[in-house]
């Protein structure tokens, strides 16, 4: 049975340019290390694999969260106003609130970015997480995704306007590209610079994927020479990773990290 869905309140920040805001969240409870899944960019916590991970939780009687970042889904919030630091700060109160020790984070997409963001915040508070699933991840997206491939008109709609209507196969409505979206995600880049996440790291990627290429993955992977990181490659999968095979492999990782994960802390 699905857990019933809550909100969380959440204070201003005026010196992080945090506003109030209310999250929508699931959290079903269970032995640890839990599972926390962080979505992608438009999507929401009832999509059909953060569903599925959920069931899966709840059939081995693991802890299980999924949420709504501001702006998207059940949440309350302007979309205009929507950012990697806001959707990050979302994602580590919801983490120190529910996560418990060495949570296995599960970051599908854009939330692949931000679940590596905030595991670099909770390792300096002493709350690592147990290990990262990472399926598809768009990291520093906002930058290399977005900008860089933008032809010139529209950066400069941008720039002019501030913000740009982007038609999408996954909405039925274009959705605004802010430039402070895109501003903001420049404070977050990871890829500019040598990265070090320090814990367990297990990407699972489509080779047909269009919008975060396999090429673009294997840069960051490369990229991750001091950590512990293994690569699952769906060959006829895309970005979405939805088929029911997809989600049986997904689920057999995340287990599999999750194992890992508890039997590190029983031992420590």
């Amino acid at each position: 049975m699905d857990a019933e869905t809550q909100l969380l309140g959440l204070k201003a920040d005026k010196d992080k340019g945090l506003p109030a805001r209310y999250l929508a969240y699931r959290f079903t409870p269970g032995r640890g290390p839990a599972v926390i899944w962080l979505g992608g960019f438009r999507s929401d916590m009832t999509s059909t694999k953060a569903a599925a991970l959920d069931r899966a939780c709840q059939e081995d009687g693991r802890a299980m969260l999924r949420f709504d970042y501001f702006a998207h889904g059940e949440s309350k919030g302007d979309f205009m106003n929507a950012t990697i630091s806001i959707w990050l700060d979302d994602a580590l109160e919801m983490i120190r609130k529910f996560g418990g020790i060495a949570p296995v984070i599960v970051g599908s997409s854009m939330g692949g970015w931000i679940a590596l963001l905030a595991t670099q915040r909770l390792k300096a508070e002493g709350r690592a997480p147990g290990g990262l699933v990472l399926i598809a991840p768009a990291v520093d997206f906002t930058e290399r995704l977005m900008w860089a491939k933008f032809p010139e008109e529209i950066r400069r709609e941008i720039i002019d306007d501030g913000v740009w209507y982007r038609h999408s196969e996954y909405s039925p409505e274009p959705y605004p590209i802010t430039r402070s979206l895109l501003d903001d995600g420049r404070k977050h880049m990871l890829m500019n610079k040598p990265i070090h996440i320090g814990v367990p790291i297990h990407v699972l990627q489509g080779a047909k994927d269009p919008d975060v290429p396999i090429q673009y993955v294997d840069l960051f992977v490369n990229s991750l020479m001091q950590d512990d990181v293994r690569m699952t490659i769906i060959h006829d999968g895309d970005h979405r990773l939805s088929r029911e095979q997809d989600i049986a492999t997904l689920i057999r990782i995340t287990r599999e990290m999750a194992d890992e994960a508890g039997q590190k802390t029983a031992a420590a």
